[in-house]
């Protein structure tokens, strides 16, 4: 599987898994997990991949999005779900500040409402100004909005951490975000 290929897989799952099962023929536990047998065999309908390509796929994606269970029978995505799932994560003391990028045509609603999930479980929060960076660059010019993870904390907010490292939160108030 060349880079190309792997990266249109990565955006197949990315869908299916987060956002559209049923694209694929597929059911989703209330976990967000699926059988691998059953996703190679619908991917095989239209696509020629193997349990090695789509290991190679999850091991080598540079955003960690995806995870096997231990005994690699089963697959889900690390977050960013659209669909109803629990993913289970155990609520995690945050570090002092973590990290929000975003496009700067955002940033005036994003200065009256604050941080909103939309359409997704939670917010997605990132541990370093680099990576958010990235982020907000997806969408426009990018901005990065410091989070003061702690005191949101301390003031009674939840954060998880996903498996692939993404913190998240049910809402960012205004109060608690600055401009970096």
């Amino acid at each position: 599987m060349n880079e190309k290929e792997n990266k249109q897989l990565s955006k197949l799952l990315s869908y299916v898994l987060r956002h559209n099962p049923a694209h694929l023929g597929l059911e989703l536990d209330a976990q967000g997990w699926t059988s691998v047998e059953i996703l190679l065999q619908q991917l095989n309908k239209q696509h020629a991949v193997s349990f090695e390509q789509l290991k190679y796929m999850v091991d080598t994606n540079s955003k960690k999005r995806f995870s096997f269970n231990e005994s690699f029978t089963m697959i889900r995505a690390s977050q960013g779900h659209s669909i109803d799932v629990e993913l289970n994560y155990t609520p995690q003391s945050p570090p002092e500040q973590l990290y929000h990028g975003t496009a700067e045509k955002n940033l005036a609603v994003i200065l009256e409402t604050g941080l909103m999930k939309m359409d997704r479980h939670h917010v997605h929060l990132s541990a370093d100004i680099k990576t958010a960076q990235q982020v907000g660059q997806r969408h426009g010019k990018p901005v990065v909005l410091v989070v003061e993870a702690m005191t949101m904390h301390d003031n009674g907010h939840i954060f998880y951490v996903s498996d692939n490292g993404v913190w998240l939160t049910d809402h960012v108030p205004v109060k608690f975000l600055a401009i970096k």
